[in-house]
């Protein structure tokens, strides 16, 4: 994966796919620290405890159509290999917990990437779960929840092709705000 986007993108499916009813998606940019640090939290139905000692195993995998999964260990090895470390904590029934950091100044650490297309990306997979984005950097943040978006518009979906195209807009520009 060439940025962290798309890693954000791959735990995104991964937590919708176990039936989150809420992801949430924290990034914080904190260069005075030399800090980086993605964490993506969902409610869904958790990781078996026999498989989170194998979850960073690129072996190993739960999905029944292939038999490797690369996106939790590369996820991984992104971090560690820029200095940072990685973490995943998970409570079948309750959800699970992702979360890495970076040291910020890092030569090896990938590049953020282009959240406003992740997120979209998201919301487009999530028709049923309700995604949270806080990002912060250097003491400013932005934060998008699309379940306050869909009851102050009133709708019950987001995938219109002309809503998502002026909250593309929206994204690009509040997120451009922190820079």
């Amino acid at each position: 994966m060439n940025d962290l986007s798309l890693h954000i993108l791959d735990i995104s499916e991964n937590s919708i796919e176990a039936g989150a009813q809420n992801v949430e998606i924290t990034i914080t940019e904190d260069a005075e620290n030399d800090l980086l640090s993605l964490e993506i939290n969902d409610d869904g139905k958790g990781i078996k405890k026999e498989m989170m000692g194998k979850i960073t195993d690129p072996f190993t995998t739960s999905r029944k159509t292939r038999n490797v999964g690369l996106g939790i260990p590369l996820f991984k090895e992104a971090a560690e290999s820029s200095g940072g470390k990685f973490s995943i904590d998970s409570e079948e029934g309750a959800g699970t917990r992702v979360k890495a950091e970076f040291k910020y100044s890092h030569i090896d650490r990938k590049p953020l990437g282009n959240m406003p297309e992740t997120l979209i990306a998201i919301i487009l997979r999530a028709e049923n779960t309700d995604i949270a984005y806080c990002h912060r950097k250097n003491g400013k943040e932005f934060v998008f929840k699309t379940k306050d978006l869909k009851n102050d518009l009133k709708i019950k979906s987001l995938n219109e092709p002309g809503l998502l195209r002026n909250l593309k807009e929206i994204l690009n520009h509040k997120i451009s705000e922190l820079q």
